[in-house]
């Protein structure tokens, strides 16, 4: 069992325009395609995602922005507690480009409360680069962690907006960082 807890309830959740402010991260890390190769060029992106108990279908971890924390740390508390790693987010490490993925618009079915009847959510969603799988995290008896390639993410994927970030927005970023910086990421321990 973790020592880790994760928080519960929604007394310091962030609320804009009656949408619940949530973030969350694609956390990404690179596999050899050729075992007998050395080049990043010929490395492989794969990215995690969990299950939910709710329901079929795999997410990326993401979940409330609190009062008493920045979006950057919300995000990086999120996949701690969500799917139990730690990493680097992509925003100030490289700043001619960013990681942020951008802001996207759902409805939550399980989540209307007062500030957000409708269950209306806005989510800033980070790339985020995975140092450290940990053995034991707070939601690990809820949630499977899976590493799969962008393909199978995209075929796998249970919300159409978790799609649009990974398409859109995580792919597109890293397309231009390796275009544009000929792959200057740091190298995974």
């Amino acid at each position: 069992m973790s020592d880790l807890v994760a928080r519960t309830g929604r007394h310091q959740q962030r609320y804009e325009d009656g949408r619940r402010l949530v973030a969350g991260c694609i956390p990404f890390r690179y596999g050899n395609s050729d075992e007998s190769s050395d080049t990043k060029s010929e490395k492989l992106v794969e990215v995690l995602m969990i299950d939910s108990p709710s329901g079929p279908g795999l997410l990326f971890p993401k979940g409330g922005w609190e009062n008493d924390e920045t979006v950057e740390e919300a995000a990086k508390r999120e996949v701690m507690e969500e799917a139990g790693v730690l990493g680097d987010l992509m925003v100030k490490i490289y700043c001619q480009f960013n990681g942020f993925l951008g802001y996207y618009h759902f409805k939550s079915k399980t989540h209307q409360d007062n500030c957000s009847p409708e269950g209306l959510c806005k989510a800033a969603m980070f790339a985020l680069f995975v140092k450290e799988e940990l053995e034991s995290w707070p939601e690990q008896s809820t949630r499977r962690r899976s590493w799969v390639t962008i393909s199978e993410a995209v075929e796998n994927c249970r919300h159409p907006w978790m799609k649009e970030a990974l398409v859109d927005g995580f792919s597109k970023w890293h397309g231009d960082k390796m275009m544009n910086e000929g792959e200057d990421f740091p190298d995974q321990h």
